[in-house]
């Protein structure tokens, strides 16, 4: 039985992968009175004149909300809300079973995204975090813009920035082992959707200065026509030499090749044209722009992909789990640049001298050293930023 087929039988068993657990007992009618009706209505008044204390009379302080309109969901494309649902199911288990954080999937009916943004404001008070999930682009960017805008509580697209967070995480060690500077690098992102572009402002931000991002159309550059306005806001800030050609070109003396985009597409003659140790993340799913052993055959000094097959996995699950734990820890407002720039940092420093080689550039998603080091991390960082409303015990 193969990993499809047994996925198959699974979800058919376990027919649905959460369920609602009480956390009181109700036994006799005291129990009742306390848990619900008469006793209720004095927290119910509590709240109505000092709202902040519905995250210590309820569980809102732990509770997330994993939202998707089913546009992109993980490599199958708009394939619906319900059919969106095993995979938002698949991340609230995430969720508790990394960071014991409970999550609620909520699949929505509708494209539009003024429907979006006002259903998700809407519900936003039942929880003390948004996680947004495969809301294809370029309506995700205006979805989680409109969103932090109006909401109190974190709103947080894991598909870009959890993505970033790693990549910026394994970049920081994969230049250890090549002792190349973050600063003085050539990077080529291949893929500007979400991911390649919130990749590409995390790695800014994180000291990359020589930066170019390809489409399926070759290299953005300022003054072409027909970008989006993603795209077009991206073009005034990388490949600042304004080349202009193939994804072949863009690698042509590059140092790093980013991949979120498609099987095949990275050539071994073109990691050949790469400057000396070149660092290849390939991260198309499930089958990467290259294939690890071909990469490494060719020249890469170090590889990272998004399968667990392979070493050094790049994978979100090391970053979500621990970012919103910390950020509800001190029920931050928000997640910004300060927390995940934080958050990369951390994840990249569990890894020790000892540890680190060119097949360990990142922790297993298993390493219990990842949540409590990346929570306390982004927990600081909220704190100092400003965006804390309460100091984590």
């Amino acid at each position: 039985m193969d990993v499809k087929e047994e996925a198959m039988k699974m979800h058919a068993q376990w027919a649905g992968k959460l369920e609602v657990k009480s956390r009181v007992q109700i036994q006799d009618s005291h129990d009742l009175s306390i848990a619900y009706t008469p006793g209720v209505a004095q927290p119910c008044l509590a709240i109505q004149k000092d709202p902040s204390l519905s995250y210590t009379l309820t569980r809102r302080w732990n509770t997330v909300a994993v939202i998707t309109d089913g546009t992109a969901i993980l490599g199958l494309g708009d394939i619906g809300p319900e059919a969106g649902m095993p995979v938002m199911e698949g991340k609230c288990v995430l969720f508790k079973e990394f960071a014991d954080i409970d999550a609620i999937p909520l699949c929505l009916k509708t494209k539009d995204v003024d429907e979006l943004v006002r259903t998700i404001y809407l519900l936003s008070g039942s929880f003390g975090g948004i996680n947004l999930e495969d809301i294809s682009a370029p309506r995700c960017f205006e979805v989680e813009r409109r969103l932090k805008e109006l909401c109190d509580i974190p709103v947080f697209h894991d598909d870009q920035h959890g993505t970033a967070i790693i990549v910026g995480a394994a970049l920081m060690n994969a230049l250890k082992v090549t002792g190349k500077k973050i600063g003085e690098i050539r990077c080529v992102i291949n893929g500007a959707g979400s991911a390649g572009i919130a990749i590409a402002k995390h790695l800014m931000r994180l000291g990359v200065k020589n930066l170019t991002l390809c489409d399926r159309f070759g290299m953005i550059c300022e003054g072409m026509e027909g970008l989006n306005p993603a795209h077009e806001e991206m073009s005034h800030v990388t490949n600042l030499e304004h080349k202009k050609g193939t994804l072949a070109d863009a690698l042509v003396g590059a140092d790093v090749f980013v991949g979120v985009s498609a099987p095949g597409v990275l050539k071994p003659e073109m990691i050949k044209s790469m400057a000396k140790d070149p660092i290849v993340f390939p991260m198309a799913n499930p089958v990467p722009e290259i294939m690890p052993e071909e990469a490494l055959e060719a020249g890469a000094a170090v590889v990272g992909t998004g399968r667990s097959d392979f070493p050094n996995q790049i994978n979100n699950v090391l970053a979500f789990p621990g970012i919103f734990r910390g950020a509800l820890d001190v029920r931050a407002s928000d997640i910004n640049d300060e927390m995940k720039t934080a958050a990369s940092f951390a994840i990249a420093g569990i890894i020790t001298d000892e540890e680190l080689s060119k097949e360990c550039i990142l922790p297993k998603a298993f390493d219990k050293r990842i949540v409590p080091a990346v929570a306390k991390a982004v927990a600081e960082a909220a704190i100092k930023s400003g965006v804390a409303a309460v100091q984590k015990k």
